[in-house]
C-alpha cells in the first residue's frame, strides 16, 4: 500500500473558515462514495461548524487522564484500525496531552500518511515554525505549538482559506468565533486590524511561493525548457550605456499591458574582469527599474547572447527588450551583434523587442587592458633572475658537463623562476639571453653563434616558446587576479551605495567621509556654484584644509555643469575615476535629499503654524467668548440694584460663574498645552510608576457613576511622566464620557502585552468612520455635529501630543457593538522582585 495524500487548509487566523471549509470537502466526498471519516475535529461549540458534522462517521476519541483532568485526544489505533480511505484531523500543529502516542498531531498525521490513509487537515500561517519570530514581532504572541514547515510543503495540496481583515472582526463581534465574554478582548488585541492584515500577508506569500515552487518542480521534472506565459515577465538586457532608461521605460510600459506583469533588468558581465560600463549609470538605472516596481540582477557571463536567453528562460520570462546596437558599420565585421544573435536563437517562446534610442550608430568604448599590477619590489627581483641568472647558471655549468637536454631545462627553469617574480618582460628577455648562451656555449660548434645540428635549433626554438608561453600565462594570471580583486572592491563599493540608497540614508558628512577613507585622501569637499562665473561655495567637507575650488584639488570629479567633488591628498590613478563617479553621483542626489526634506519641513511647519494661528483665532473668538459672556452676564445680574435676587437665584447665578470659570481654565489649559507641543517644550520626566497610582487620580473631572475601572494590580509597572499621563487620560476619558449615552458607563481598563502595557478607554457613543479616526487627533478638530460651546477640539490632540512624548502611542478604534475606543499604549518595565503582585483584578466604580 502507498503512502496516503495530504491536503491542508491553510489560513491567516482563527475564525477565516479552515475547518468549515474542511467539512464541506468531506460531505462532497461522502456524496462521492468515498469512505471518509472525522478522526478529530474540534468545532469550538460554533453552530455552524457543528452543523456540519452531521451525516458523518466520527471515530470515538481516547481519554486521557492529565493533572487531575480528562482530556480528549485523536485514538490513532482506532482510527488505524478503521482503516478510512479518507480522516479528518484538525488543527495540525497541536500539541498532545502527555501519556498520547506521539508528542505532536502532525506526527499522529504522519502515521495515518504511512499507512495509506490520505488526511484532510487545517493549520494558521502563525503555526509554521520558522514565521515564529515574525509572528510574535507583529501580535506580540509567541506561539507555542509549531508545526515544522516541512512537514506542511510536503502536503500533495494546499489551499488558502482567505477572508479580509474587516470580514473576520465583523464575525467576531457577531459571536461567530468566540464567546461573547471574549469578544471584546480579542478584538482589541490579537485581532486587531493591522495584525490580522500582517498574518493574511503572510500567508498569502507563502502559498505563491509554495506554487512557484509546484511550478519550478514540475518544469524540472518534466525537462520543460519551452517559456510557459503564465504570467508575463520582461526582461531588459542592459550595457551600462545611456539607452538603458530608455528600455526600462520601454518595458515597465509593456508590462502595464497585462496583468500581474514583472519587469527584470539585467546587466551582463564578462567574466575577463572590469568592462567599460559606467558605475554611475549602472546605478541610476538600477534606481530607475526598482522604482518602476521591477528588480535588477548582475550576471556572469562571457556569451552575452547566450547568458541572456539563459537567464531569460530560467525565470521563465516571455518577452525580452534590447536596445538597438550602438556600433558603428564597420565594427558589424566582427559579427551580426547580441541584438541579432538573440533575436534569432530565441526560439518561437520568447518575444524579443529591439527598441530604438538616440545612441543607435554612435559607437561605444571597448574595455582597456590593464597592465598586472605585480609590484615593485617583484619585477625588480624578476628581472635580476631574468637577466642574472643565465649568466650565474652558465658559470655554473661550465664546471660541469650534464649535456645539452639538462641545460636546457635548467635555463628553462631559470625563465620560469623570472616569469613567477616578474611577469612577461623579464621572461623575454631571460628566454632570449639564455637561448644566446645555449648556442653560445652548450650548442656545438662551441663559442660560435651557430648551430651544426638541425635538431639543436629545433630544441632552441621550443625552449624559446616554452618559456614565452609559461610567461604569458603568469603573466595573464597576475592581470586576472588583479582585474578580479579590483572588481571584488567595486562590487563592494557600489553594493554600499546601493544600499545607501535603499536606506534613505541622508548623511552628506557621512558618505564623504566614507570616500575620503576609500580613496585613502585627507579631505574631500563637495562644491557647487550657481552658473559659470559665480565663485565655488562648499556644501559639505571633511578632513582638515577642504579644497576651495576643483582646480586646487588634486582630483576634481565633475558631478553635473555647476557641482564638483574635491578630493586632496594624492592624484588617483584612471582606472580609480569610475567609482569615484559614482560616489559624486550619490552625493549629489544626498545634497538635493536633504534641501528638499529640510525645505518640506520649513514648509510643512508654516503650513502648520497657520493653521494653528487661524484655529486658535477662531476658538479664541468664539469658544472663549462664550463662557466669558455667561460670567459678565452673572456677575451684572448679581450687582444690578433694580433685581432683589433670591438665595436660590443668586446660588444658580454663582455656580454658572464658576462653570463659565472651570471652562475657561480647561480651554486655556488645553490651548497652553497644545502650544507647548507644538514649540517641543515638553520634557517629560520619566519614571517608573503603577497605573492604578495615576489613571484614578485623572476621573476627577467627570460625572459621578459616569466611568467604570478595571486595571489588574498584576501588571507590570510604566515608564511614564505621571503628570502628562494623567493629563491624558483625563482628556480621553472626559471625550468619552461626552460622547457616551447617559445610561452607558465609559469604560477604563489595562493590559498587558508584550513588552507594552495598553490603556483602553471604551464609549458606546456614535462612534467615529474609519476615514476620520486620523482627523480627529489633529488640533482644533471635533467629529460630528458637536456643539460649539463643547470645546475648541484640542483635548485628543494633547493626549496624543503626551503620548508620542513619553514614548507611548494614542490610536483609535471602533468598540464591538458601537463606540470608539481610544488604545494609549506605553512601554512596561518589569515589576520590582520584591513587589507582590496579586492576580486578582481591582475592578472599582468611580463615584
Amino acid at each position: 500500500m502507498g503512502r496516503g495524500k495530504l491536503r491542508i487548509y491553510l489560513g491567516a487566523a482563527p475564525g477565516v473558515g479552515k475547518t468549515y471549509a474542511m467539512l464541506s470537502e468531506a460531505h462532497r466526498r461522502v456524496e462521492r462514495g468515498t469512505d471518509c471519516v472525522v478522526a478529530f475535529v474540534e468545532h469550538h461549540h460554533r453552530p455552524r461548524t457543528e452543523v456540519m458534522l452531521h451525516g458523518l462517521e466520527q471515530v470515538p476519541r481516547r481519554e486521557l487522564e492529565y493533572r487531575g483532568g480528562t482530556f480528549t485526544e485523536m485514538d490513532v489505533d482506532a482510527v488505524l484500525h478503521r482503516a478510512p480511505a479518507v480522516a479528518l484531523v484538525d488543527e495540525l500543529a497541536h500539541t498532545n496531552v502527555p501519556g498520547s502516542r506521539n508528542a505532536k498531531r502532525w506526527q499522529d498525521v504522519e502515521e495515518l500518511l504511512a499507512a495509506g490513509i490520505d488526511v484532510v487537515s487545517t493549520v494558521n500561517i502563525q503555526h509554521l515554525e520558522s514565521l515564529g519570530d515574525v509572528v510574535e514581532s507583529i501580535t506580540g504572541v509567541r506561539q507555542r505549538e509549531t508545526v515544522p514547515d516541512e512537514v506542511v510543503r510536503r502536503a500533495d495540496q494546499i489551499e488558502l482559506v482567505d477572508m479580509s481583515p474587516p470580514a473576520l472582526r465583523r464575525r467576531m463581534a457577531h459571536g461567530n468565533i468566540y464567546k461573547s465574554d471574549k469578544v471584546d478582548a480579542a478584538l482589541s488585541n490579537y485581532f486587531r486590524p493591522g495584525n490580522l492584515t500582517a498574518l493574511r500577508e503572510l500567508a498569502l506569500l507563502w502559498v505563491a511561493d509554495r506554487v512557484d515552487e509546484y511550478l519550478t518542480e514540475y518544469r524540472s521534472e518534466h525537462r520543460v525548457s519551452k517559456i510557459w506565459g503564465s504570467r508575463e515577465r520582461i526582461v531588459v538586457g542592459l550595457t551600462g550605456g545611456p539607452e538603458g532608461r530608455t528600455l526600462i521605460r520601454r518595458a515597465a510600459r509593456l508590462a502595464e499591458k497585462g496583468a500581474g506583469g514583472e519587469v527584470m533588468a539585467v546587466y551582463i558581465a564578462r567574466s575577463d574582469g572590469l568592462t567599460a560600463a559606467s558605475p554611475k549609470e549602472l546605478a541610476l538605472q538600477r534606481t530607475l527599474v526598482e522604482d518602476l516596481g521591477g528588480t535588477f540582477h548582475h550576471v556572469v557571463g562571457d556569451d552575452i547572447p547566450a547568458s541572456l536567453l539563459d537567464f531569460a528562460r530560467g525565470v521563465n520570462a516571455t518577452q525580452i527588450v534590447l536596445g538597438s546596437s550602438r556600433r558603428k558599420t564597420w565594427q558589424y565585421v566582427f559579427g551580426p551583434g547580441v541584438g541579432v544573435t538573440v533575436a534569432r536563437e530565441s526560439g518561437p517562446d520568447l518575444d524579443v523587442h529591439i527598441v530604438t534610442h538616440e545612441e543607435v550608430a554612435k559607437g561605444r568604448g571597448l574595455p582597456v587592458a590593464r597592465g598586472a599590477r605585480l609590484g615593485r619590489s617583484r619585477i625588480i627581483w624578476g628581472w635580476l633572475v631574468g637577466v642574472g641568472g643565465p649568466v650565474v647558471l652558465a658559470l655554473l655549468l661550465n664546471t660541469i658537463d650534464l649535456g645539452l637536454a639538462n641545460d636546457m631545462l635548467l635555463f628553462l627553469a631559470v625563465t620560469v623562476a623570472a616569469a613567477l617574480l616578474g611577469g612577461l618582460l623579464p621572461a623575454l628577455a631571460s628566454a632570449a639571453f639564455g637561448s644566446l648562451l645555449l648556442n653560445y656555449f652548450y650548442t656545438p660548434p662551441l663559442h660560435r653563434l651557430t648551430v651544426a645540428d638541425p635538431k639543436n635549433i629545433v630544441a632552441i626554438v621550443i625552449f624559446v616558446g616554452v618559456a614565452v608561453s609559461v610567461a604569458s600565462v603568469v603573466d595573464l594570471a597576475a592581470r586576472r587576479t588583479h582585474q578580479a580583486a579590483r572588481l571584488r572592491a567595486e562590487s563592494e563599493i557600489l553594493s554600499f551605495l546601493a544600499g545607501s540608497v535603499l536606506r534613505g540614508e541622508t548623511s552628506l558628512e557621512a558618505l564623504l567621509e566614507r570616500v575620503r577613507e576609500t580613496f585613502a585622501m585627507e579631505s574631500v569637499a563637495l562644491l557647487e556654484r550657481v552658473n559659470d562665473v559665480e565663485p565655488w561655495t562648499c556644501a559639505g567637507s571633511v578632513g582638515p584644509d577642504p579644497s576651495a575650488r576643483p582646480e586646487d584639488a588634486d582630483v576634481d570629479m565633475p558631478v553635473g555643469d555647476h557641482m564638483a567633488l574635491a578630493l586632496s591628498g594624492r592624484v588617483l590613478p584612471a582606472s580609480d575615476r569610475r567609482v569615484l563617479a559614482a560616489f559624486a553621483a550619490q552625493a549629489a542626489v544626498v545634497l538635493d535629499r536633504q534641501r528638499l526634506q529640510h525645505e518640506a519641513d520649513q514648509a510643512k511647519e508654516l503650513a502648520e503654524g497657520n493653521r494653528i494661528r487661524t484655529a486658535l483665532l477662531a476658538a479664541v473668538s468664539h469658544d472663549l467668548r462664550t463662557p466669558l459672556a455667561g460670567i459678565k452676564a452673572s456677575v451684572s445680574s448679581l450687582r444690578s440694584d433694580d433685581v432683589a435676587w433670591s438665595e436660590e437665584d443668586q446660588a444658580e447665578l454663582l455656580e454658572g460663574i464658576e462653570d463659565g470659570a472651570d471652562r475657561l481654565d480647561h480651554l486655556v489649559g488645553n490651548l497652553l498645552d497644545m502650544s507647548r507641543l507644538q514649540t517641543g517644550t515638553v520634557a517629560p520626566l520619566i519614571r517608573e510608576i503603577d497605573l492604578d497610582e495615576v489613571v484614578p487620580m485623572a476621573l476627577g473631572g467627570v460625572p459621578e457613576d459616569s466611568v467604570d475601572l478595571e486595571i489588574p494590580e498584576s501588571l507590570p509597572m510604566v515608564a511614564v511622566d505621571a503628570g502628562l499621563l494623567e493629563r491624558a487620560v483625563a482628556n480621553l476619558v472626559e471625550n468619552a464620557v461626552k460622547y457616551s449615552p447617559l445610561d452607558k458607563r465609559v469604560l477604563v481598563a489595562a493590559s498587558a502585552i508584550a513588552d507594552r502595557v495598553e490603556v483602553r478607554v471604551v464609549d458606546r457613543g456614535p462612534g467615529v468612520p474609519d476615514e476620520a479616526k486620523d482627523r480627529i487627533f489633529a488640533p482644533f478638530q471635533r467629529y460630528g455635529d458637536a456643539p460649539r460651546g463643547n470645546g475648541v477640539g484640542l483635548g485628543l490632540a494633547v493626549a496624543r501630543g503626551f503620548a508620542e512624548a513619553m514614548g507611548g502611542t494614542l490610536n483609535a478604534e471602533d468598540t464591538p457593538g458601537g463606540g470608539l475606543t481610544m488604545v494609549l499604549t506605553l512601554r512596561a518595565v518589569a515589576r520590582r522582585p520584591d513587589v507582590a503582585a496579586p492576580s486578582a483584578v481591582a475592578e472599582r466604580q468611580v463615584s
